[in-house]
């Protein structure tokens, strides 16, 4: 099933920075960009996740979709000890609680300065297909990084609709992707 989302970037933009947080979360979306003319560049910052050979297996699955579909990944430099700063004193909280606001604001940060030093007018996100992250919460982080950076809009779709849910799970099995069982940081473990 192929999403019936209809899609406008906004300004009209082309040149689009896709933070990615992991296949299975990008597969529907990148599918649907592609086929719509919009080709992202894939952003992999994903400073949370735990331990790194986690990071790892989830980036070269990043990496084996991206290039079926002929999209460049830039994958950031993993800086766990930078991530658990940002953390400090959230680790109780509860997943979509506070801790996961101050985690999407590391992520996104560096996603907007690298989209404003590489000339990307629009960043948007995978974090906003996942049913298990809150989208007002990724919507506010990706609206406060594009504001600390300023030249870079904040691209808020919802990318659950449009059948993109349905076909986000037909394409992890299609690909047979890992699929993890946690969000990533070692708080999301328990």
């Amino acid at each position: 099933m192929k999403s019936s989302l209809s899609i406008e970037v906004p300004g009209g933009s082309s040149r689009v920075l896709l933070h990615a947080c992991c296949a299975p979360c990008s597969g529907a979306i990148v599918e649907c960009l592609v086929e719509r003319g919009i080709r992202p560049v894939i952003f992999y910052s994903n400073s949370n996740i735990y331990p790194l050979e986690e990071y790892s297996h989830r980036l070269n699955e990043c990496i084996r979709y991206a290039q079926k579909w002929g999209v460049p990944i830039v994958d950031d430099v993993y800086d766990h000890k930078a991530w658990d700063d940002c953390a400090v004193g959230l680790e109780k909280e509860p997943e979509r609680g506070g801790r996961c606001l101050q985690c999407f604001k590391f992520r996104l940060l560096r996603a907007a300065e690298y989209a404003r030093d590489n000339g990307f007018d629009v960043l948007t996100t995978t974090l906003a297909s996942s049913r298990w992250k809150r989208l007002e919460q990724v919507n506010e982080a990706g609206e406060w990084a594009c504001a600390q950076v300023g030249g870079v809009t904040w691209w808020p779709q919802n990318w659950r609709r449009g059948g993109l849910q349905e076909r986000r799970n037909e394409i992890i099995r299609e690909e047979n992707f890992y699929n993890q069982l946690y969000c990533g940081c070692e708080f999301s473990l328990h």
